[in-house]
């Protein structure tokens, strides 16, 4: 949209986010979940009741929206009622939903190397093994440019993460030589994994295309996602006695809680735990007469 055709009202909003330094993706759905809410009440968002506001959110509830989403719109609102119009008053009784927390599916290592191994070509087995090697992201597998892979360190140099933080990973040294492979087939330069145009990186819904294919040529009957590579990455490391400290720095987890949800899938771990049932002696029970 041009600045002649963009509202006063939406260029201080974008102005707003602009000076909070919101991602470019954050801003982008901010402002398109207004312009819905805007055409759920036919008129500009800045006349909005609070009546308003929760008719929206009950609209969304009952069509069947997901919890994601329904708290991205909680986001948005209150980003928009708060700062763009300085009325928070109206975002006083809106409430982020409570997601339940499922447990992760998580492959074992035999049937990570499988995957991998069915990967779609070389391209794809190395970004796939930097999301299990190194514990990326989907969005950060794909922002990896030549330049982060640091072979004297044996660091991965992760740019800009989740939260807009910085952080290194580990470069093993059966993924770097996978890496150089891969660099001497296709020479890349700047992105490490780019695009079919070659100027923009891959995509993360290519990325997560090929992962799927892998897993079907794989046989594996799992649900799995790009994702589910990085909570095998976690696991793994955790049942190979890794603190769980150092697994939370290396996924880049604000918070212990979220790394801490590993324990409750790391069946290796829970294997070893001695049970207090064989720490004490039962008297033989007698057959029945």
């Amino acid at each position: 949209m041009t600045d002649e055709a963009m509202s006063p009202l939406r260029r201080r909003m974008i102005e707003d986010m602009t000076i909070r330094k919101l991602s470019p993706k954050t801003q982008q759905g901010y402002i398109r979940i207004i312009r819905d809410f805007a055409a759920f009440l036919n008129r500009s968002p800045d006349t909005a009741s609070l009546e308003d506001v929760r008719r929206f959110q009950l609209h969304l509830a009952t069509s069947g929206v997901h919890i994601p989403v329904l708290n991205h719109t909680v986001a948005a609102l209150r980003f928009f009622f708060r700062i763009t119009l300085r009325r928070p008053d109206i975002i006083d009784h809106t409430a982020f939903v409570h997601e339940p927390r499922k447990l992760p599916v998580v492959l074992s290592p035999e049937e990570v190397a499988r995957l991998l191994d069915a990967a779609p070509g070389l391209k794809y087995k190395a970004a796939l093994s930097v999301a299990y090697g190194a514990g990326l992201r989907a969005a950060e597998v794909i922002s990896l440019k030549v330049g982060d892979i640091d072979s004297k360190r044996m660091v991965i140099r992760v740019e800009q993460g989740k939260g807009r933080k910085d952080r290194y990973v580990m470069l093993s040294p059966q993924l770097l030589d996978l890496l150089r492979d891969w660099w001497r087939a296709a020479r890349p330069q700047g992105w490490l994994f780019p695009g079919r145009d070659r100027v923009r990186p891959m995509t993360t819904r290519q990325l997560n295309y090929a992962c799927h294919a892998a897993a079907d040529r794989a046989r594996i009957d799992k649900r799995v996602s790009l994702h589910t590579l990085r909570h095998s990455f976690a696991t793994h490391l955790l049942e190979q006695n890794i603190d769980i400290r150092v697994i939370q720095v290396l996924l880049g987890h604000a918070k212990l809680d979220t790394t801490a949800l590993y324990t409750r899938v790391a069946t290796k771990t829970i294997q070893q735990v001695v049970s207090p049932l064989d720490r004490i002696t039962l008297t033989q029970a007698e057959p029945p007469a």
